[in-house]
């Protein structure tokens, strides 16, 4: 249709020709209802709160207002009472502030004048009020003008001799009224501020003495040892001592007044407190308030009382328990790793599969407070505390305790303090604690051990600890000799028995029970120390004791028995189940430590074994390694019966050790060796090797590869070798030649084969991961022994033996010094450094210089032998293991572990004659008969009983002239059926003499 009128742009409207319909429903009504009614609300909110804003906004003109005015009244007569009002009305006002302070400093008598007046009591509350803005005020530019001023007034207000003196008043208690306000106000935190505020180095800021002035003047307005005296001391620990560096900020000046004015006679005010101070302040906090007390208490010891001793003793010790390990050493900002990073007493473990143990973020450490920290274990510092014990013996619990805690926070500095104990007063100290604190207490009285870790005894855990660490850094710098002299033994041989055996229940209690006990999550009541290391410190001094008893029997028999807590029988039947189940157990192991921590934690009994294995039986533990040999043996299928993975190797019989390490160095040991000796000839020797002749190829390997013109080892005046410490033993070459001879005497051990080499103590040491010492010394260098001993005893003056941290050693004729410590050809051995020195050379001889070596050979023998199998033992009996007891061979303990063969019997006359020419031999005669048979010449550790299989004799046919042969691998005799007695003899030792090997018929 065509647009009429031009209406074409108007919209058309829409036209419902169908009538009207509603599609509203029920919950649409309701919807719209609550939209509205939500609106309504809305609005009635906006409206209360434009109500709100505008009486906000008119009290805010009112107050404008009238603060004008009342700055215009103070600005009027600001030294009246009115403008005093008016100052406290308008609050925080700095500008004013700082002109009311110019008014007063300038004339005492304005500043004063209320005191006299009717409104005193409204004077001195608004001076109150002043008193407060002023400190808040100045903590907010310290080092400005105005703030010098407002310092002055606010010194002048506190000080209770200045008023007085003012006015004339004989009793003019304002200052204590202000101060009484102001440390309720928080005059020590704006001091604290307004102190860090300043650069530490700003020594001369105007506003320091009076800052520092109103640290103690606070203490001159209250009576010593009240309530509110307690008060202030909490203040003064928590706010101004652990301010970092505080000595440091003062003025020398200012420095010697606050250290005269500290109320340092009353700190046994802060006994009561010193808990609260501990858990308010954190770690960083806590080393400043040691730091400032070290600086300020130590030249006043002399004249402080015993309560403020015991107070301030004990304050260290609560400090110090509270500090995670290392916190008063860490590492150097620009350090790469800690230098403590290897210690033995950093406790980094965990259990695999459990939650990890963090080690506590340590503080960053001024250089300044390094070296103020440094006076806590310095030797000057600890002999003044410990002749103050002397003076005072009841100051000796807490002074015990201080020292324990303080070697386990600080563990680098323990030899430090553990060296300066044992110099006072020439062990007496270790007597004292011994014969006071330990020998009277129910640790000490060997009373029923289950209750060891009941919190009552907390008091008793720090002296014996502290013993314990003594007496064990003790014997690492004695010699047998002195031990045994008595003369300069600390604890004379009779107390070391009850004591020993103290520790050695203690310790046995705590492995037995460590899993049912969970000593890896529990610490000592009273000490930051979990019970596994208090364990661990028991166990290294228990086993220091027992190597000299080892050595030199004087304990009573049964002394290191446990006697009937445990039965022997099921005990070997769950170490060997437990052994099995190590293999299965998997889990990230951090440190050494942590997994002999964690071995002790799952597995109690191969806890005992590995850490004090003397609590069982020597011949108990020789069965334990025999079973757990065969147990590896079964799990890996190996049977010496067996043909299947056996090896054979082709030895020439003159180049039996380069052929032994061409041939088996790449060779699981384990399996069955067979080896065919190839004679000067070129020709195959007879025999099959069943076992025996491996064991004939072993001790003449062990001959050749022992043999110390080869270079490889030395040996000490006993004939025991070791290691030889020369440079070119350290070498690939040589090393690798260490390794093999370890995997060789693995196989030894493993197969049970004797062999006839003794090591010396030293070096068996470190197959068992222990540390040797001073005594171990004696048998490798006499004359340096020797030496060392005359050093730890000279009574002169030590530096007049111009001795230094350096040792000499020798290389091809040139002789040069080695340091023992970071530049040790420039610290001089002194009196106090001594038993440090005397350490550091042992371990450089007895360690150090065959390091390398060592560690090639037990990596070998550790291919064959699990380490926690041989730290079943001492060197002492690990030497037995070895090659056997040295003893008499009992010929009647063989015939009644005999069997016979063929047509031989007991009552045969051949046997009777063979048996009566045996106990015609001499002890020679016997071991090499026993070497023909057995291819050892030392008897079986437990006896012939023990004998796998047991010596048999068959018969070898009736042919006078055929001399007797032997099946070493099945330990037989093939003894002709002789006629006579002489013949029987000479036939006899002609074949267990004449070496012939297996071509012998």
């Amino acid at each position: 249709m065509l647009p009429l009128f031009g209406d074409e742009h108007r919209r058309r409207r829409a036209i419902n020709l169908g009538g009207s319909q509603s599609v509203t429903s029920q919950a649409a009504i309701l919807e719209q209802a609550k939209a509205l009614r939500f609106k309504r609300e809305v609005l009635r909110r906006r409206e209360e709160s434009a109500l709100k804003i505008q009486s906000w906004w008119r009290g805010t003109l009112e107050a404008r207002s009238v603060r004008r005015y009342m700055r215009q009244l103070f600005l009027q007569d600001m030294t009246s009472l009115t403008g005093l009002r008016c100052l406290v009305f308008i609050g925080q006002d700095d500008d004013l502030l700082r002109q009311w302070s110019a008014a007063m400093s300038a004339d005492d008598h304005l500043l004063f004048g209320g005191a006299g007046s009717q409104d005193k009591a409204h004077w001195v509350t608004l001076l109150c009020r002043v008193s407060v803005l002023l400190i808040k005020s100045v903590a907010k530019e310290p080092s400005s003008h105005p703030a010098l001023t407002q310092l002055q007034v606010l010194c002048k207000l506190l000080d209770p001799s200045y008023g007085a003196r003012v006015l004339g008043f004989s009793d003019f208690d304002l200052p204590r009224v202000l101060t009484q306000y102001v440390m309720q106000y928080g005059l020590y935190q704006n001091v604290r501020s307004s102190i860090e505020a300043i650069a530490i180095d700003s020594k001369d800021d105007p506003a320091i003495p009076y800052l520092v002035k109103l640290v103690y003047l606070p203490f001159s307005n209250v009576p010593p040892l009240t309530e509110l005296f307690t008060q202030y001391m909490h203040a003064l620990a928590i706010h101004i001592l652990t301010i970092p560096l505080l000595p440091y900020r003062m003025p020398l000046r200012s420095l010697s007044q606050f250290s005269a004015k500290l109320p340092l006679a009353y700190l046994q005010a802060l006994s009561s407190c010193t808990t609260d101070i501990v858990m308010q302040t954190s770690i960083s906090a806590q080393i400043n308030i040691i730091a400032n007390l070290l600086h300020f208490i130590p030249p006043r010891y002399a004249i402080l009382p015993l309560p403020s001793l015991t107070a301030y003793i004990q304050l260290l010790r609560a400090l110090l328990s509270a500090l995670p390990v290392h916190a008063l050493d860490p590492p150097l900002p620009d350090a790469k790793s800690p230098t403590w990073e290897e210690d033995s007493d950093v406790d980094d473990e965990h259990v695999p599969g459990g939650p990890a143990i963090p080690r506590p973020a340590l503080p960053v450490l001024d250089a300044r407070t390094r070296k103020r920290l440094q006076t806590l274990p310095s030797g000057a510092h600890l002999n003044t505390l410990l002749k103050l014990t002397h003076q005072h013996p009841q100051l000796l619990p807490d002074m015990v305790a201080l020292l324990v805690t303080l070697h386990i926070v600080w563990p680098t500095a323990k030899d430090e303090v553990l060296g300066t104990l044992l110099l006072y007063g020439g062990g007496g100290l270790v007597r004292e604690i011994y014969r006071d604190q330990v020998r009277p207490t129910p640790l000490g009285r060997d009373e029923n051990i289950v209750t060891i870790m009941d919190p009552s005894l907390q008091d008793w855990w720090p002296p014996l600890l502290l013993l314990t660490e003594l007496y064990t850094h003790t014997l690492r710098t004695m010699g047998d000799d002195e031990f045994f002299s008595n003369s300069r033994t600390l604890l004379t041989l009779n107390e070391l028995v009850p004591f020993s055996r103290t520790l050695f229940n203690i310790a046995f209690a705590l492995y037995w029970r460590d899993e049912r006990l969970k000593l890896q999550d529990t610490h000592v009541p009273g000490l930051n120390l979990r019970w596994t290391d208090v364990r661990e410190r028991l166990t290294k001094c228990l086993q220091a004791i027992h190597a000299r008893d080892s050595r030199r029997p004087f304990m009573p028999p049964n002394h290191w028995s446990v006697g009937t807590q445990i039965d022997m029988s099921s005990f070997v039947d769950a170490v060997v189940h437990e052994e099995q189940q190590t293999d299965e157990v998997s889990g990230p192991l951090i440190t050494a430590k942590g997994r002999q921590t964690y071995f002790s934690h799952l597995f109690p009994r191969l806890g005992i074994l590995s850490n004090i294995p003397f609590a069982i039986p020597f011949e108990t533990r020789v069965h334990i390694f025999r079973l757990f040999v065969q147990t590896d043996m079964a799990k890996r299928g190996y049977n010496h019966f067996s043909r299947f993975n056996r090896v054979e190797v082709s030895i020439r019989r003159g180049h039996i050790a380069q052929d032994g390490y061409d041939k088996l160095s790449g060779v699981d040991l384990r399996a069955h060796i067979a080896i065919t000796f190839i004679d000067q000839f070129g020709e195959p020797e007879a025999g099959i090797d069943g076992g025996g002749v491996f064991k004939e190829f072993f001790p003449s390997l062990c001959k050749e590869v022992f043999d110390t013109d080869r270079g490889l080892w030395l040996e000490t005046k006993k004939n025991e070798i070791y290691p030889n410490p020369h440079s070119y033993a350290s070498e690939a070459h040589s090393l690798s030649w260490y390794r093999f001879i370890g995997r060789i005497l693995g196989k030894a051990l493993y197969e049970g084969i004797l062999v006839e080499v003794a090591f010396a103590g030293f070096f068996l040491a470190k197959w068992l991961d222990k540390q040797s010492f001073l005594d171990d010394l004696a048998s490798l260098d006499p004359d340096l022994y020797q030496g060392l001993v005359f050093l730890k005893n000279y009574t002169g003056n030590v530096e007049d033996l111009s001795l230094n941290f350096t040792v000499a050693t020798e290389e091809f004729g040139v002789t040069k010094a080695v340091d023992l410590i970071p530049n040790g050809s420039n610290v001089a051995v002194t009196r106090e450094n001594r038993l440090q020195y005397i350490c550091l050379v042992s371990h450089y001889r007895l360690t150090t210089q065959i390091k390398l070596q060592s560690e090639a050979f037990f990596e070998g023998l550790s291919e064959m032998i699990d380490p926690k199998w041989l730290r079943m033992f001492n060197q002492q009996e690990l030497q037995i293991l070895l090659g056997g007891a040295n003893s008499p061979i009992d010929f009647g303990d063989l015939r009644q572990h005999t069997q016979y063969g063929g047509l031989y019997g007991d009552e045969d006359p051949t046997i009777r004659a063979f048996w009566k020419v045996m106990e015609s031999f001499d002890q020679e005669q016997r071991r090499a008969f026993l070497r023909f048979v057995t291819s050892c010449s030392r008897p079986p550790l437990l006896g012939f009983k023990q004998l796998n299989p047991n010596f048999a004799i068959r018969d070898a046919g009736d042919d006078q002239h055929r001399l007797p042969t032997a099946s070493t691998c099945v330990n037989l005799l093939k003894l002709p059926r002789y006629t006579n007695e002489r013949v029987l003899r000479e036939k006899l030792l002609q074949a267990i003499s004449s070496g012939a090997g297996f071509d012998l018929s």
